[in-house]
């Protein structure tokens, strides 16, 4: 019989997940993931986040599995973000196909709308990587046909060798200008409309003016502007700004769209209580205030609301920073993006959509992360400034140098525009945090932000979070008490024998550190919020022992007398009490270690958390953390946060979980830890990818040797304009001369932060 009920009860868990995945192909639901392609009259393109694949082989099974089915006329999958995208026709197809197929195959899939969001920005990514190599080209092959004109004496190039040169150049240069220049000339021809100038302004008038004088040149080489060519001075430039922009480009779009693909936690489709009073499975999106759904084990809340029939346990650290699963029963309320652990509940919908705290969370940390920092406000505002005035010293100079030769006067003009570009000072920053990217890597540590490593250098404060940061997710046994002439051991074992027959983390616990055997327990049942109880056997000579696991008024235990502040298991068999079991949460054996050499380095180090202050205080001794703070929400330590900085103190945050989204946002510095779920990675400027905290007193030591480097390259940066800036203004810095010391610098630049790859983390 027992098999046959087995198979009954897999049957009706894939019913109900295919009627979850029916509800998908209703049109008003593939809005959140697909659209209409214009190319092709009738098609869809739609997105899924693909789970369970590891390897290349994986993308070609999921292809061949979405590729068969009718009416798909095109996969393709990306292994690097697991993700799919298909083209489909809705009279033949259905997502539903496509999941049954998926499973069929191995593999589970999940709507992914913030993929379709970031259809543009894959797009663009494709275009500037295309510009770059056009320009990366065209330069090579145009400094081919340029070293000859300069390493050759006066009249050892015939003239019309020097004029092939000099179109072969010309020819070479038209698709960089018309293709690979084009995001300079826009963005410059916004700036003018817009009536201010800026980055992009003085470099489309340098390339222009250096394209323009050269085309003259090579048209009519005995006009007025025939005597020199610029054509080198213009790819090499351009290549090298494009460099540039690429590589912020690949960095802004690394954490493009994290907000987005967070959402993938919240289910797609729920159970909702019908008219007929039956349960029907319907799109989240159709919810309402007032609705009844019922969650099973396993799913996840999709809206705020309270409990109306039945009892389960309930996972909200990703919400509130609880560390242990909470009880849930009727009148009790229950969170958007909580975890339902145990049994079937029936909650009556409150809030839904942007309504529920977990949306109002996202929400406070977009707002954290849009706050501009000092920094960035003084450098807007003395921008603008100073790029007129280059504009202007250019002018100036053409307007002096025009009546003794227009050639030279324009040349002067690009010159100035050219080495005034800010290249050396645009790498001093960027090549210097990218090496100490590289070094932290191979640590394990993993930079989302290069920009945080200058801020990284300047904390004086280290703000720990406790669930899932300093601790790990699960229970640890600390201390026994036992009543007087028992035997710990013993009491631990006939302990253990019910635990095993228990999945709350205070059961599991005591059974992990009894370790096997010990005994066996049977009619074992369990009371929900009170404990368990059966007959346990210690072996063939001894005999059964009733007993029973649990909160103190289901074994009869005496109170504490406030000895400790952890969670405490009571044990009692057919004489009374016989022992408590004091459990508190299994810090991370790294945890004194890290926290004495932040200390050792001269900073604050502290611990907030939503946990119970006593809870917190107590792990924080435990750590050796001075200053702990319990009992915050998401809004709290936010507070925390921007109280400390008011002080004018630097903070890092070290979180884990939904609930720091907000302060990660908000802190100097953020760091999470590897396991860490996508909205605290999404917000943090670095992820500690093998969860060890001794990482982060690492990446405060590089980051103060990056800073040394950045000032290194600063100063260097600002000797070089000093000195060429005054030469190209007097005429004495042709423009290739000026390309060639922006590039010498910037490779200089490069060459003083290739230092920081070495790994050393001291100077």
């Amino acid at each position: 019989m027992q098999p046959s009920a087995l198979a009954l009860d897999a049957r009706s868990a894939n019913e109900r997940v295919a009627r979850g995945w029916a509800a998908l192909d209703e049109p008003a639901e593939w809005e959140g993931f697909s659209r209409p392609l214009r190319d092709r009259e009738g098609c869809l393109e739609s997105f899924l986040a693909i789970e369970g694949m590891h390897c290349a082989a994986c993308s070609l099974t999921v292809e061949e599995a979405l590729a068969r089915l009718p009416g798909v006329d095109s996969v393709h999958v990306n292994g690097a973000s697991a993700s799919a995208r298909i083209v489909w026709s809705p009279v033949q197809s259905r997502p539903s196909d496509w999941l049954a197929a998926l499973k069929r195959a191995g593999y589970g899939g999940v709507p992914a709308g913030d993929l379709l969001a970031a259809v543009p920005r894959l797009h663009e990514r494709r275009v500037m990587l295309w510009r770059w190599l056009v320009a990366g080209f065209c330069m090579m092959q145009v400094m081919m046909y340029t070293v000859p004109l300069y390493v050759t004496a006066p009249g050892e190039i015939s003239p019309d060798i020097e004029a092939l040169l000099r179109w072969a150049s010309w020819v070479l240069t038209v698709p960089v200008v018309l293709f690979s220049c084009w995001p300079f000339f826009t963005a410059a021809a916004r700036d003018v409309r817009n009536g201010r100038i800026g980055m992009d302004v003085p470099v489309a008038l340098g390339i222009a003016i250096a394209f323009g004088a050269s085309t003259a040149a090579t048209f009519d080489p005995a006009g007025p502007l025939g005597r020199e060519v610029w054509f080198d001075s213009v790819t090499m430039f351009v290549f090298f700004l494009l460099s540039g922009r690429l590589l912020e480009q690949r960095l802004r779009d690394r954490t493009a769209g994290a907000l987005e693909a967070l959402m993938r936690r919240l289910p797609q489709t729920i159970e909702r209580r019908a008219a007929d009073s039956t349960f029907e499975r319907v799109p989240v999106r159709r919810l309402a205030a007032g609705d009844v759904i019922r969650v099973l084990p396993g799913e996840i809340f999709p809206a705020d609301g309270v409990v109306i029939a039945g009892e389960s346990r309930v996972d909200e650290a990703l919400l509130t920073g609880e560390s242990r699963p909470l009880p849930r029963q009727t009148g009790d309320r229950v969170v958007a993006g909580s975890h339902n652990l145990t049994g079937v509940v029936q909650a009556r919908v409150e809030r839904t959509g942007s309504q529920t705290r977990y949306a109002g969370i996202v929400a406070l940390m977009e707002q954290a992360s849009l706050e501009k920092p000092r920094l960035a406000r003084i450098a807007d505002r003395i921008a603008s400034p100073f790029l007129v005035g280059v504009v202007l010293a250019a002018a100036a100079a053409a307007v002096w140098w025009w009546p003794a030769d227009p050639a030279h006067a324009l040349g002067v003009a690009v010159a100035v525009l050219i080495v005034t570009c800010p290249c050396a000072l645009s790498l001093a920053t960027p090549a210097a945090t990218l090496a100490a990217a590289g070094a932290l890597a191979r640590r394990g540590v993993m930079v989302r932000r290069l920009q945080a490593l200058e801020s990284s250098a300047a904390i004086d404060t280290v703000v720990f979070d406790k669930t899932g940061t300093l601790t790990e997710d699960r229970m640890a046994l600390v201390a026994t008490r036992v009543r007087p002439g028992a035997d710990p051991a013993e009491a631990l074992a006939l302990a253990a024998a019910l635990a095993r027959h228990s999945l709350h983390p205070a059961s599991r616990a005591i059974a992990e550190a009894a370790g096997p055997g010990g005994g066996t327990a049977r009619d074992v049942t369990e009371r929900s919020g009170h404990g368990v109880q059966g007959t346990v056997t210690r072996g063939e000579r001894s005999d059964p022992v009733e007993a029973r696991l649990g909160s103190a008024a289901f074994t009869g235990a005496p109170a504490s007398g406030g000895e400790g502040v952890g969670l405490e298991a009571h044990l009692a068999d057919g004489d009374g009490w016989l022992a408590s079991f004091e459990l508190d949460e299994s810090m991370r054996s790294e945890a004194p270690a890290a926290a004495t050499a932040l200390r050792a380095m001269g900073l604050q180090v502290q611990l907030l958390s939503g946990d119970r202050p006593a809870t917190v205080q107590r792990l924080a001794g435990r750590a050796g953390i001075d200053a702990a703070f319990g009992g915050c929400s998401p809004e709290d330590k936010l507070e925390h946060v921007r109280r400390a900085q008011r002080g004018g103190h630097r903070v890092a945050m070290v979180g884990d979980g939904v609930n720091d989204g907000p302060v990660l946002a908000r802190a100097d510095v953020s760091i999470a830890m590897g396991q860490s779920v996508p909205l605290a990675q999404a917000q943090a400027d670095f992820v500690v990818l093998g969860g060890q905290l001794g990482a982060v007193a690492s990446l405060v030591r590089t980051a103060r040797r990056t800073r040394v480097i950045v000032r290194q390259n600063l100063a260097w940066a600002a000797i070089y304009n000093a000195v060429s800036v005054p030469l190209a203004v007097m005429g004495a810095m042709p423009p290739w001369l000026a390309g060639l010391g922006m590039a010498a610098s910037s490779l200089l630049v490069v060459a003083n932060s290739a230092r920081l790859a070495g790994g050393r983390e001291n100077i």
